[in-house]
C-alpha cells in the first residue's frame, strides 16, 4: 500500500507569497515575517470563532520545521484548539508549495492565544453560544 502525502490540518485561513524584502541574510524567509503571517490567520480564525476584537497574549510550541524560500506560495491552516472564559487557543500550520517541487511541504507549526476585547480594550467574556 502507497502512503499519501501528510494533509495539512484545519481550513486554509491565510494564502500569500514572500517577497525578496522578506528574507534573512542566508537568503531564506525571516523566520519574523513567518510569525507575523501567523498571528495574522490566528486573529482571523479567533475573530471568526468569538465574534469581536481579539489581541494576541501568547504564543506557544512555535516550531520552525523547514525554510520557506521566495516565490513559494505560503499557506496558513488554522483550528480552535479551546475556548475559555476571554481567551481563545488557535492552532495552526503553515506549508508551502514551491514553483519546483508539485508536493507541499510543512514548514512551522505552533498555537496562538488570543484575548477576547471590547471596542475600548477590555477584557470581555467571550459568548460561548456565539461562536462558530
Amino acid at each position: 500500500m502507497k502512503d499519501h502525502a501528510p494533509e495539512p490540518r484545519g481550513a486554509m485561513t491565510i494564502r500569500t507569497m514572500p517577497m525578496p524584502a522578506d528574507t534573512n541574510g542566508a537568503g531564506d524567509i525571516f523566520g519574523g515575517w513567518v510569525m507575523s503571517q501567523m498571528d495574522i490567520a490566528g486573529a482571523i480564525c479567533a475573530v471568526e470563532n468569538v465574534g469581536g476584537r481579539v489581541a494576541t497574549v501568547a504564543v506557544e510550541a512555535m516550531s520552525f520545521i523547514a525554510p520557506v524560500r521566495v516565490g513559494d506560495v505560503f499557506c496558513v491552516y488554522t483550528w480552535i484548539d479551546r475556548i475559555g472564559n476571554t481567551s481563545i487557543k488557535v492552532g495552526m500550520e503553515a506549508w508551502t508549495k514551491s514553483r519546483d517541487l508539485p508536493l507541499r511541504t510543512k514548514v512551522t507549526e505552533g498555537h496562538f492565544i488570543y484575548v477576547a476585547l471590547t471596542d475600548d480594550g477590555e477584557k470581555r467574556l467571550i459568548d460561548k453560544t456565539a461562536s462558530a
